[in-house]
């Protein structure tokens, strides 16, 4: 699944049923759709907050599901990109104002099984997260 949608602080909400919607289908606990859900609005967030600032541009959010109860998200801007992914993935270290907390990329890496960050200055950002539910019993 695929969707592209304008860097609007109300399309997170959007962003994040939509995924939680087309995730349903694994069947995975309350718990682990909570995960999924809350990662895709820290990225969206992210995207919006610090990748477009005052802008607006686009985000795509592509969900991929595997055999074995695997799926990976990414979502993807063109905005102004991270200057030092290293430290942007610091606990508490943000470039938005004393409303943020720092902790988008740290609470992205506690819910999923695997974080990579590709950036570049002014071509934008992609998050591809990779998380494995476990298996439901019969």
């Amino acid at each position: 699944m695929s969707i592209k949608f304008e860097s609007r602080s109300v399309n997170e909400a959007f962003a994040r049923q939509a995924v939680g919607a087309f995730v349903a289908q694994l069947d995975p606990t309350m718990d682990e759709l909570g995960d999924v859900k809350t990662v895709v609005s820290e990225a969206v967030t992210n995207a919006i907050v610090h990748g477009y600032g005052d802008k607006t541009g686009f985000i795509t959010v592509t969900v991929r599901l595997f055999e074995g109860r695997a799926l990976e998200l990414k979502i993807k801007d063109s905005g102004r990109g991270i200057a030092d992914v290293q430290q942007a993935r610091q606990p508490m270290f943000t470039t938005g104002d004393d409303t943020r907390s720092g902790m988008g990329f740290t609470i992205m890496e506690t819910f999923t099984d695997k974080l990579r960050v590709r950036s570049a200055s002014e071509h934008g950002t992609i998050v591809t997260m990779v998380k494995q539910l476990k298996e439901r019993g019969a």
